[in-house]
């Protein structure tokens, strides 16, 4: 970790990563409520302008959630330390990027090398291949960087992103498919050409869609485009990463449209009329809690639109003239 940035919490910074208790997450979460309402210029400001008492708040249901809006014109940062990296949304033409200042690009690592691992296991079990064009030509790419540190995880020199080169992509898989297990993430749109023209038996795969249509296609709806490539690609299920620039952990879907979250990271939904009060059941603009984002702003207003479904939750869609987000088009 980075000294330079580690030596004001009141907390050690693993045991972000060593929760086992909703306690403890609620615990954690106030400190760091706390700590980044001293610390982070910006969300003071704007809980202040809420005329928030700070001293009340005993509850993660009472937290002022920043607008991630505010990651398209701010710095969003809890410390002074200078930034080590600057992650940028993909966007789309036209649009005001999202911009996430991080000063210790370590504890990204450890998120989403310990959210993988929970949900899919050993890291070096798998091939893991990247069909993500459009995310490539971004250089600022937080999803890149992910599944490229993963890809190095997997020590398996076949690992890696394929841009254009879909024979090659198929070879490797068609070889390797029957003594290793296979992730592939692609962009939607990508494995939608994939299912035109080839046709690709990936069945024994993992396949793993985000990103939209990137105005390459018309968007469909999340059940239509699944339904689509479990066919076209031969597998069972199609794998969902919930995820975003603004947000250092990420959710996953095996299939069935319900995302889990990591126990570092807990969504929780608001009123459709009422951004500031949180609801218990049902569906409402989705809130995000991830304490990853201790250097940043852990407390995240998205403009998603989601439902609770048991311990995990569904993406609805997109809230009403919320703006379109690069990475987020295909929930339209």
């Amino acid at each position: 970790m980075n000294e330079q940035v580690t030596h004001k919490l009141p907390f050690d910074l693993k045991s972000i990563f060593q929760i086992q208790s909703a306690d403890a997450f609620e615990d954690l979460a106030l400190k760091i409520f706390q700590f980044q309402y001293d610390n982070n210029t910006v969300y003071r400001q704007y809980v202040d302008l809420l005329g928030k008492d700070i001293s009340g708040i005993k509850s993660i249901k009472e937290i002022p959630f920043l607008p991630i809006s505010f990651f398209k014109h701010h710095e969003i940062k809890s410390s002074t330390a200078p930034t080590s990296i600057i992650f940028k949304s993909s966007g789309t033409t036209g649009q005001t990027r999202s911009t996430h200042h991080l000063v210790d690009p370590t504890i990204y690592q450890l998120s989403f090398i310990k959210g993988f691992e929970q949900f899919y296991g050993a890291i070096d079990d798998y091939l893991i291949l990247g069909l993500l064009p459009n995310y490539l030509e971004n250089e600022n790419s937080s999803l890149i960087y992910m599944f490229d540190h993963l890809m190095q995880l997997s020590r398996d020199k076949e690992s890696g992103f394929f841009l254009n080169d879909i024979d090659r992509l198929l070879e490797v898989i068609n070889r390797r498919k029957n003594d290793k297990k296979i992730l592939l993430i692609g962009v939607s749109y990508a494995l939608l050409d994939l299912v035109e023209n080839y046709q690709a038996d990936l069945s024994g795969c993992i396949i793993m869609e985000t990103g939209g249509m990137k105005g390459r296609r018309q968007e469909m709806t999340k059940e239509e485009l699944h339904a689509t490539l479990s066919k076209g690609l031969k597998v069972e299920s199609i794998h969902s990463e919930y995820g975003m620039t603004e947000l250092l952990s990420q959710a996953y879907s095996s299939g069935d449209g319900i995302f889990y979250t990591p126990p570092w990271m807990k969504i929780l939904l608001r009123r459709y009329n009422d951004p500031f009060e949180i609801i218990e059941e049902g569906s409402g603009g989705i809130n995000v809690i991830d304490l990853a984002n201790i250097w940043s702003c852990s407390f995240i207003e998205t403009e998603d639109l989601g439902k609770y479904n048991g311990d995990g939750f569904s993406v609805l869609g997109r809230l009403d003239n919320a703006d379109l987000r690069g990475c987020n088009l295909l929930i339209q």
